[in-house]
């Protein structure tokens, strides 16, 4: 008897921590409003929602073992919620994209610890025509010109600096009205790409802080980028590749694909695709790295290994709209 309520027991809390991941995904003000120190947690804890979410699942096998069918019935719906949160990033969209393919890659170096070799190798092999990198250094940009990537992509527009300060956009297509962003603790970038059979591409090279750093000044730049991309030229396709430190699983991240934006993975339908850490012990967790697409859309979205840095680079096949010039 006391091992089924402790059985019972746990199957509870299992449901708990399920309900508690899908609550973090829509909206985790729920636990700071209770405990008003807790906003650092509550978006902490959200990047882990979908962990937290399967508990529920867990849970409902160990009702249904038990014949506790309320608490089964509970646990299900749960967890039939949690799977149609995640739901977006397997099924994909269709329709749009009816110009050629571009290739894109959005690599955190880890300052000038990636190998510049490597990065530049991948580029070749993959045909990339579009890379965004974040935590740029001058050693970082004189290592990448070494290994021959401004022969491969001979347009850029950077803004290294010191540490993970530094943003750049190397290309294959010409780049002009180049732009940073002022306000921001790290270096925001765009640039227009004139891409043929498209047209004027604007591309967008994001580094929003890092949570861990402060809460609210993290939840204020993705606003504050969520609103740059809303004033984006609506005549034309937009690309924004970055480390954007928070997951799919973030309301405020999810804010910016509201408007003319999507999510490429969730447009390709490619799953979880984990980028960070890669510098630990353990397998990378979250995926912090993204590609934001507007009049377009991505048909293909992968990570790649990247030696020497802590994130997995994201490469992604993106067909835009043709312009309408």
């Amino acid at each position: 008897m006391i091992r089924s309520e402790v059985v019972d027991l746990l199957a509870w809390i299992a449901t708990l921590t399920g309900a508690v991941g899908v609550v973090l995904h829509f909206d985790p003000r729920w636990l700071y409003v209770l405990v008003p120190s807790s906003f650092h947690i509550a978006v902490l804890a959200a990047s882990g929602a979908p962990y937290l979410m399967s508990f529920a699942l867990v849970a409902g096998v160990a009702f249904i073992a038990r014949r506790h069918w309320i608490g089964a019935g509970v646990a299900i719906v749960v967890f039939a919620t949690a799977v149609w949160t995640q739901a977006p990033l397997y099924v994909g969209r269709t329709g749009g994209g009816d110009g050629p393919a571009v290739m894109a890659m959005q690599a955190n170096l880890l300052f000038d610890g990636a190998d510049p070799t490597s990065l530049v190798d991948e580029v070749r092999a993959r045909n990339i025509a579009v890379l965004t990198v974040n935590e740029l250094t001058p050693a970082a940009v004189e290592g990448l010109g070494r290994a021959g990537l401004d022969q491969l992509l001979p347009y850029r527009y950077l803004s290294p600096g010191k540490f993970a300060t530094g943003t750049g956009i190397w290309s294959s297509y010409p780049l002009s009205d180049t732009v940073e962003y002022d306000g921001f603790v790290l270096n925001q970038i765009s640039a227009t790409a004139s891409v043929p059979g498209v047209g004027p591409v604007t591309v967008y090279a994001f580094h929003p802080v890092p949570p861990i750093f402060g809460t609210r000044v993290w939840a204020d730049e993705l606003s504050r980028l969520h609103g740059i991309l809303e004033r984006s030229p609506s005549d034309r396709p937009a690309i924004a590749g970055g480390d954007f430190n928070a997951t799919y699983d973030h309301s405020q991240y999810r804010a910016m694909l509201s408007g003319r934006f999507d999510d490429a993975v969730v447009q390709a339908g490619a799953g979880h695709l984990v980028t960070y850490p890669t510098d630990k012990w353990f397998t990378p967790l979250v995926g912090i790295d993204h590609f934001l697409v507007a009049e377009g859309r991505a048909v293909e979205v992968e990570t790649v290994n990247l030696p020497g840095a802590d994130h997995r680079a994201l490469v992604a096949q993106i067909r835009l709209d043709r312009g309408r010039h």
